[in-house]
C-alpha cells in the first residue's frame, strides 16, 4: 500500500507516514486552519528530510 507524508509550509515539519485518505483529511484540516501543506510520497518525504530540500510548488 502506498503511504504518504504531509509537509507543512509554516514550520516545514514532515508528518509520519499515513494512508491516502488520512493524508487528504489532514491537509483539509490544515487548510481550515489557514496552514498550507503538501502531500508527497513516503519516499519523497524521506528524501526531503535527508536533504532538507523542499521547493514549494508554483502553480503559474
Amino acid at each position: 500500500m502506498e503511504r504518504y507524508v504531509i509537509i507543512r509550509s509554516d514550520n516545514k515539519s514532515i508528518s509520519e507516514p499515513m494512508d491516502r485518505e488520512e493524508a487528504i483529511c489532514t491537509v483539509k484540516d490544515y487548510d481550515k486552519q489557514g496552514i498550507s501543506s503538501y502531500i508527497v510520497s513516503e519516499d519523497e518525504g524521506h528524501r526531503i528530510a535527508k536533504d532538507g530540500n523542499f521547493y514549494t510548488p508554483k502553480w503559474d
